[in-house]
């Protein structure tokens, strides 16, 4: 079963406030997570299913690191379209 800590963050961008006022919340989790695992979490702790899930597999950028060539961590986004009237305010700022 999935577990909240599977959520690393919710992100505050200019993009995805602007669709918080749409009713989609944009998760980022590690890349093991699934539709149906984030759907759970949702419905246990947050007492709501979610109307729509879109996700995105983020690649790391290739960065330089002290002259060496590293990456970044890569991450999946996932886009949750929540029902009127639901709660998230444990998950925000």
């Amino acid at each position: 079963m999935a577990d909240i800590t599977d959520i690393k963050t919710i992100l505050y961008t200019e993009k995805s406030l602007e669709l918080k006022e749409k009713g989609v919340l944009v998760v980022q989790t590690s890349t093991r997570m699934t539709k149906n695992k984030l759907k759970e979490i949702f419905k246990s702790y947050f007492g709501f299913t979610p109307i729509k899930i879109n996700s995105l597999r983020q690649e790391g950028k290739a960065k330089r690191f002290k002259n060496k060539m590293g990456r970044r961590i890569d991450f999946k986004k996932f886009y949750v379209k929540v029902p009127e009237g639901a709660n998230v305010d444990s998950l925000s700022m």
